[in-house]
């Protein structure tokens, strides 16, 4: 996954088309991309952004809005002088089907632009999932939320946020250790299901791309997201604006830093790793919550830290092994914000300002100095919106693939 492709366009940066024709792609393509990310925005704002006059504007919004991709609306303030700018948002029409198969559950969302998670899902499994089990769950709830689909929405494409190893190239999964995949071809499964397009990636590379464009990222060009779940933890990393992937997409793999060392084997085959000594499954135990209800884990915690030893030792060995690994982190990367995610963003919430002097004390002070610690803002939908990214990335590039609807001379005509 390309994060730049999936952030914005900087201001008056504009792709130079061959020719009129492919100017106008990239100028509908930019104008989409601003209004995705910002999810609503003026048509003065608009102008501004994109540096160019009010008329091609105009023409650029009525040709949007003709494809069914954005709603224009009344202006959001009316005390400024002059004519009121109207205001444009993203269309729920078109929407795709993301899906975060995990140990315990397979999550599937219905994803609209903007980021906005219109319907979520959850099957939960009793053992670690197949890949093919995966595809009939995903297969059995599209079909069973077909009346809500209706004719209101189109699906443009299917995004898959995996836990483990995925191809750059084909989107297969390569590995996913804790699931036991090796080899699976995913997407083309996923797409022969359910006779859409379908693009897959590592959950964390689709999380901080989630970040970065809806969450706890937004203005930051160089951030690293961590992501604490059933399978263990990931990481992604957005560097000078760029999704970090590395030569076949497995760029990122922030769970196999080393945090101690001859410390627990982890399923990877090395000892120590941040992943193996930093679980979910043991703090689901001490807090004495079933992996049925993951959503009370945050409360119990918070609880037993204040009135148990065994619960707040549990917890401090592990702000311990988070704080070594965010040290590797922040010399490495130097990143400007790091996100925590899934049951990583509990512990960030219980650690507080010790967390980050661990860090500060830690890590080198030039890097140590730059970089804030922040709880992912999108909650357990993140890894959901960033799935879709995936799917929503060709239309973002080209809003053309939509055909224009039956409105188009009467909207042209807007003022």
């Amino acid at each position: 996954m390309d994060a730049a492709r999936a952030m914005p366009a900087a201001s008056g940066a504009l792709a130079q088309g061959k020719n009129l024709d492919d100017l106008r792609r990239n100028n509908l393509g930019s104008a989409l991309a601003l209004i995705h990310a910002r999810r609503s925005l003026s048509r003065a704002d608009l102008t501004r952004a994109m540096g160019l006059n009010r008329s091609t504007i105009a023409s650029i919004v009525a040709d949007l809005e003709a494809r069914d991709l954005v709603v224009v609306g009344e202006a959001r303030d009316t005390k400024r002088i002059g004519r009121p700018s109207l205001e444009i948002s993203t269309s729920d029409r078109h929407v795709v089907i993301a899906v975060n198969p995990e140990l315990d559950a397979t999550t599937l969302g219905i994803v609209a632009m903007g980021g906005r998670v219109l319907r979520e899902v959850r099957f939960e499994h009793e053992r670690p999932p197949t890949a093919r089990e995966v595809v009939n769950v995903v297969t059995a709830l599209v079909a069973g939320l077909q009346p809500e689909l209706g004719q209101a929405h189109e699906i443009v494409g299917a995004g898959v946020a995996v836990p483990g190893l995925v191809s750059a190239a084909d989107g297969s999964v390569r590995l996913a250790a804790h699931l036991e995949w090796v080899d699976e071809p995913i997407t083309a499964m996923i797409s022969d299901a359910l006779g859409v397009p379908a693009w897959a990636a590592n959950d964390a590379s689709c999380g901080v791309v989630a970040e970065v464009l809806f969450g706890a990222g937004v203005g930051s060009g160089n951030v690293a997201y961590l992501n604490g779940g059933a399978s263990g933890i990931g990481g992604g990393i957005v560097a000078e604006s760029r999704l970090l992937q590395g030569r076949g997409g497995f760029g990122g793999e922030i769970g196999h830093t080393l945090v101690r060392s001859g410390g627990t084997i982890c399923r990877c085959g090395a000892a120590g790793c941040f992943e193996a000594e930093v679980t979910r499954d043991a703090l689901l135990e001490i807090a004495g919550v079933g992996v049925e209800n993951p959503h009370e884990l945050e409360a119990l915690l918070a609880q037993g830290y204040a009135d148990r030893d065994d619960v707040r030792a549990l917890v401090d060995l592990q702000i311990v092994h988070l704080g070594i690994a965010l040290r590797t982190i922040v010399n490495l990367m130097n990143p400007e914000v790091v996100v925590l995610g899934g049951f990583l963003g509990i512990l960030g919430q219980l650690g507080g300002e010790r967390l980050e002097r661990m860090l500060r004390a830690a890590a080198l002070p030039g890097p140590a100095g730059q970089v804030r610690l922040e709880r992912s803002q999108l909650g357990r939908v993140n890894l959901l919106i960033g799935a879709a990214e995936l799917a929503f990335r060709p239309l973002l590039s080209d809003p053309t693939v939509v055909p224009l609807g039956t409105r188009r001379a009467r909207l042209t005509d807007r003022p």
